[in-house]
């Protein structure tokens, strides 16, 4: 079978429902019962909802759960390169032959009915995982948490919620406190809940919720504590202290869920051996990515590149912090958004750090927003702006200028996505 197989079921997929996002979890129980129920034949979950960090900490505890022997399911969205990269069985990204098989399982079961294109191919990583034996389930919330198709766990081992900041308001809310709300859908009585650092009226719904349904909260600041030290970080909690590198996904915010990964880890009893595997063997392309071969690199010998998928206010400014720690080096930015999102907000902390822009529309993306209109963006928070055709033109036009410069690819991971298949 060729990749195609599968890609041809995931494009009908697509017209099952004219809404790509409708939140509701009516059709995800239909499905899931026509299915034979299998959220309730997992291995013990550990569910990961906020806004930002949710799968830079699910790549940590992934990363200390298998150092210590175990074998992991993993579900998270949204793609970069390829679709298979949601799902990854036991340890292992699931195989054309497999991935096939339980999309076609999941189209035939729904026997046509109004799904949207996250509900059934969630459905289809619930059923692939049923499947295969392994110690643990990872899943992350798509959007939000209450109403996400992943949230069909009875009874979960743990849930997280990572740092709780404002996006996708259309569907969530327009309030800090309305989107925490959201998120803290994932709670269960009775369950343990991870909670990362979190502005005051987040956290203050979060703990309203875990009152009202009895959630036992191991919250950052109250529960556990964790910073840097020197050029490591140090992690305590009721058990005890841990000294560990930093970690080896790049900025400092990856302290805080590197935090909130551990306190999972903890819980789980995992050793110090495999919290240290979580800060420094954990992979997760396009955060802070550093490109160093490939078409791109290989076009610009001389700059430092990098790539990055954050896309709201606060990855804004977690890059300008990042940006602004390393060894100064003219920089700039090639930028590409969705029309959904708030570039004014993105780009604001980023322009006190970046000697400019150059603006691009994410290839072969409806809604992306249009070059012309980013450059606008960037040239209102006061950032010198260009507009190129591709990321290329724009890394090239860059390089004539600064040979030396330090490029970062940014604004969706969308784009990102595009990038890391372009760059092979």
């Amino acid at each position: 079978m060729t990749a195609a197989t599968s890609d041809a079921i995931l494009a009908r997929m697509m017209a099952l429902h004219p809404k790509i996002i409708d939140l509701t979890l009516d059709r995800v129980w239909r499905l899931l019962e026509a299915l034979g129920n299998p959220q309730d034949n997992l291995p013990p979950v550990i569910h990961i909802a906020g806004t930002n960090g949710k799968g830079s900490t699910l790549a940590m505890v992934r990363a200390g759960l298998e150092a210590s022997g175990h074998k992991v399911h993993a579900y998270t969205s949204p793609h970069l390169a390829r679709f298979h990269e949601r799902i990854r069985v036991a340890g292992t990204l699931i195989s054309e032959p497999d991935l096939t098989a339980v999309l076609d399982e999941c189209y035939a079961a729904n026997n046509g009915e109004n799904i949207t294109y996250f509900e059934i191919t969630t459905c289809a990583a619930l059923l692939a995982f049923s499947r295969v034996p392994a110690d643990y389930t990872l899943l992350e919330v798509g959007l939000g948490g209450r109403l996400d198709a992943t949230n069909v766990i009875a009874r979960p081992a743990v849930t997280v919620i990572t740092p709780v900041s404002i996006d996708h308001q259309q569907f969530l809310g327009d309030t800090l406190g309305k989107i925490a709300f959201e998120k803290a859908g994932i709670l269960k009585r009775a369950v343990p809940c991870v909670v990362a650092r979190q502005d005051d009226e987040g956290l203050e719904v979060i703990e309203e919720v875990a009152n009202r349904i009895g959630t036992p909260l191991l919250a950052y600041g109250q529960h556990w504590h964790v910073g840097p030290e020197r050029d490591r970080m140090t992690y305590q909690d009721e058990t005890g202290l841990l000294d560990v590198p930093r970690p080896n996904l790049p900025g400092a915010h990856q302290i805080m869920n590197a935090g909130a990964a551990l306190a999972v880890l903890r819980h789980l009893g995992v050793g110090p051996e495999a919290c240290e595997a979580a800060v420094t063997q954990a992979e997760w392309p396009a955060r802070m990515q550093r490109l160093v071969t490939g078409p791109f690199a290989d076009a610009v010998p001389g700059v430092e590149l990098w790539l990055d998928g954050g896309h709201n206010p606060a990855a804004g400014q977690a890059l300008a912090d990042h940006l602004q720690s390393l060894p100064k080096r003219p920089t700039y930015l090639i930028c590409g958004m969705l029309n959904t999102k708030d570039i004014g907000g993105y780009l604001r902390p980023l322009s006190q750090v970046a000697d400019g822009l150059v603006a691009i529309s994410i290839p072969d993306e409806v809604n992306t927003l249009p070059a012309e209109a980013t450059a606008e963006a960037a040239r209102a928070v006061g950032l010198d702006a260009d507009i190129a055709d591709d990321a290329l033109q724009a890394l090239s036009g860059i390089a004539a200028q600064a040979p030396e410069a330090r490029v970062l690819i940014c604004g969706s991971l969308y784009l990102a996505g595009s990038i890391l298949r372009e760059n092979g």
